[in-house]
């Protein structure tokens, strides 16, 4: 089983994660999009350990982007320390996760790799990224993917903000930016 996505879940998949009851799962509800891990590290801190939000990590995470993560949201992975933390970093900027996959291979195996892989995201170019990179997307069905590649070429960011706009609510829309990039 996968990671649940704090920003799409619903109220009882949220009941369904260790330590969240009623009251932290309606907060979550409340305060999404969560755009960083660390937004979320922040609400969850207050009602919650150390060693609790550790736990809770291995099942529920806001992905973070793998070109732009602090040292802190990387460490917040379950399992990642200062060592992995470095090889993380040293492979700076990633332009796919196939590229993660490949360095990141070299120092875990498989499962732990597949693990790790839950944590992160490289954003996906909005101009020539494939139906499968757009699709990678949490939350993104073929109505989305259609619209994202409808307003092709974006010249900037916000024209993709204007044009997604029109489908989906500004926090829907600050979600979905977090994965794309017009670098590339």
């Amino acid at each position: 089983e996968g990671l649940v996505n704090p920003d799409l879940a619903s109220e009882k998949e949220l009941l369904a994660i260790p330590y969240l009851n009623v009251t932290i799962a309606r907060s979550i509800m409340e305060r999404r999009p969560f755009l960083k891990m660390t937004d979320l590290n922040s609400l969850l801190a207050q009602s919650l350990s150390k060693e609790q939000l550790a736990e809770l990590y291995g099942k529920m995470f806001v992905q973070i982007n793998l070109n732009t993560a602090t040292d802190e949201e990387i460490l917040m992975i379950p399992g990642t320390g200062k060592r992995m933390l470095r090889e993380f970093l040293e492979y700076r900027p990633y332009r796919t996760l196939a590229q993660f996959h490949k360095e990141i291979g070299k120092y875990v195996n498989d499962k732990e790799l597949a693990r790790l892989e839950q944590y992160v995201f490289v954003p996906i170019s909005l101009n020539t990224g494939s139906d499968e990179d757009i699709l990678s997307i949490p939350g993104t069905g073929k109505r989305m993917l259609r619209e994202f590649k409808e307003y092709r070429p974006y010249t900037n960011i916000e024209q993709f903000r204007k044009e997604i706009g029109k489908y989906v609510d500004k926090k829907e829309v600050a979600r979905l930016e977090r994965y794309v990039t017009l670098i590339y």
